[in-house]
């Protein structure tokens, strides 16, 4: 049985022009000239029976069965680049940038990326960890991971996992109090806040019923990075996310001394740029990767 498909090269134009709105930019994206990548859409669309662009004085814009059909074309183009990659290797050296918060990259990712350099040898990783990190331009060879709401302008954010917050501090202030409330009135007095989540602690306390006095005093960072490390060397209490904390909860430089943990809105997203040249097979391999890993952590 012979599969009742448009030819692949229709295919293939007809995604590179969607990406961009622009057949002019499609025909360069595909060495191709504006006038075959026209005639390409057409002859797709009379395949099709149907107008997936609809042509405008400056550019096209997708009709709505253009815009039904793009993401399963999409889709079945990135299985075939994500398979191709993890069957038969890259061809060639190549390299790819994940630019990552700087508490993921040591906490979450650094530990569980050997598995993926030893299995793929022929890809070079260059990680970089940013503090304050922002959505950068649209890039064929990078990965974007950051931590917030889901929403940045021009991109689409994809989730990699959804988690809660957890109180963590060093073993040395069970030592300071002999109760649960004691230990609690010590958090309010010795609190670690990461800038931009100053309402973490209010929040916390709030849910366990605890008045908070302290409001949000205490000592400021901006990395979670930095409140584990300043958390471990006893300097106060630190409310993070409970995958950062874990390798210091395993290793007994932390405890999380109360029960419960706190929701939050935010979460680490992949970012993909909505326009602009096509991600590289090797990131959309890296891609799955790392969502089939934080899936099974």
């Amino acid at each position: 049985m012979s599969y009742k498909l448009p030819h692949l090269p229709w295919l293939r134009t007809f995604e590179a022009a969607a990406r961009s709105l622009s057949f002019t930019a499609a025909a360069e994206d595909l060495h191709m000239t504006a006038a075959a990548v026209s005639l390409q859409i057409r002859s797709l669309e009379q395949y099709l029976g149907f107008q997936l662009f609809e042509r405008l004085p400056r550019g096209v814009r997708l009709t709505d069965m253009g815009l039904a059909y793009l993401p399963s074309v999409r889709k079945a183009f990135d299985e075939l680049a994500v398979s191709t990659v993890g069957l038969f290797g890259s061809r060639g050296d190549c390299s790819i940038t994940i630019r990552s918060t700087a508490a993921f990259a040591v906490l979450w990712l650094a530990p569980k990326l050997h598995s993926f350099i030893e299995a793929h040898p022929t890809i070079e990783i260059r990680l970089l960890a940013d503090i304050w990190a922002n959505a950068q331009g649209a890039d064929q060879s990078a990965i974007d991971i950051r931590f917030g709401d889901g929403h940045w302008e021009g991109f689409e954010a994809e989730l990699i996992q959804k988690e809660a917050s957890i109180p963590v501090c060093s073993p040395l202030w069970l030592a300071r109090a002999d109760s649960t409330e004691a230990l609690a009135a010590l958090a309010q007095h010795n609190l670690i806040h990461i800038m931009g989540c100053e309402d973490l602690w209010t929040r916390w306390f709030r849910l366990a019923g605890i008045p908070d006095t302290n409001g949000a005093k205490g000592l400021q960072v901006d990395t979670s990075l930095t409140a584990l490390e300043l958390a471990a060397a006893g300097s106060g209490f630190a409310l993070v996310l409970r995958s950062l904390a874990q390798s210091y909860i395993d290793s007994g430089r932390l405890i999380a001394p109360f029960d419960g943990e706190l929701p939050i809105e935010q979460a680490h997203y992949l970012l993909h740029p909505r326009a602009g040249k096509r991600q590289s097979p090797e990131v959309l391999f890296f891609r799955q990767w790392l969502l089939e890993t934080a899936r099974g952590s």
